[in-house]
């Protein structure tokens, strides 16, 4: 990838992007510049990655083809709603990963860029993210291959409406955390019938891993992977209908439906 790309606000996110676009090397340190509010914070991901670090996103955005904005929902506006911003933007590829800032509300702010709205979790600090695009009206084929080829570097990519994304919030960059939650419960069973905190802990993680890697490469839908291990009278359909006594399912439904509320309301409405 030959344009190229300013990461403003490089926090975590926009490191675990940066690392796994160096590691795939599709771009050269000399092709990436980032910004951070910190010059310590600055310095430091020069030290690790050896790219430019700028307190000035104008300059950042000045200098590149393609514009990855990772900035807290909340200081979007400050950020883009600005006259520089904008003639130093103009008609380039904008990739936000803002959460609530919907395409239309960017649209307002760089009426001449090419936007994409995207979705990242956090398990693309382990190369292991799941990316949702959702493409405004300005950007076409080539601008999209460009931002999926950046996610891929950091794990899988679908792309979507711009109507879906605050689901895909409350699921995909949510879900980690409430997978997490149940990993750590079932963790607390092992322990609670005998095994070490280290063993179950490893054991669950694994678990999580091998499942959700079967529904991925078999295709199949769960209810059937779930059946095959279900036997009659046997240990799996004792634990399985403990679960359901507990509503789990409705629970975890309710769960991504909740924080689909909250996630509609991060940003600003047009």
């Amino acid at each position: 990838m030959a344009d190229e790309l300013a990461i403003l606000g490089c926090g975590t996110m926009g490191e675990a992007i940066l690392g796994g676009l160096l590691h795939e090397r599709l771009y050269t340190p000399e092709q990436v510049v980032v910004t951070v509010r910190r010059a310590e914070a600055g310095a430091q991901l020069q030290q690790r990655h050896g790219v430019v670090a700028l307190r000035d996103n104008v300059e950042a955005c000045s200098r590149a083809q393609v514009v990855l904005v990772a900035v807290k929902p909340q200081y979007m506006a400050e950020l883009l709603d600005d006259d520089r911003m904008r003639a130093a933007i103009g008609d380039k590829l904008v990739i936000s990963i803002a959460a609530g800032v919907r395409l239309a509300t960017l649209g307002t702010w760089l009426p001449a860029a090419r936007l994409i709205r995207a979705m990242p979790n956090t398990p693309c600090l382990v190369s292991r993210g799941m990316t949702v695009l959702a493409p405004g009206p300005r950007a076409g084929a080539d601008e999209l291959a460009v931002a999926r080829r950046i996610f891929h570097a950091v794990g899988r990519v679908i792309e979507l409406e711009d109507k879906h994304m605050d689901a895909v919030t409350s699921l995909n960059g949510s879900g980690p955390a409430f997978a997490y939650v149940m990993l750590e419960a079932l963790a607390d069973g092992g322990v609670m019938m005998g095994l070490r905190r280290d063993v179950a802990l490893e054991i669950a993680a694994s678990v999580f891993l091998g499942a959700a890697t079967m529904v991925l490469d078999t295709k199949l839908h769960p209810a059937a992977l779930k059946d095959q291990v279900t036997t009659p009278a046997g240990s799996t359909i004792a634990g399985l209908l403990t679960m359901e006594d507990g509503r789990i399912r409705s629970v975890l439904a309710r769960t991504i439906q909740e924080a689909t509320k909250v996630a509609a309301s991060l940003g600003p409405r047009e």
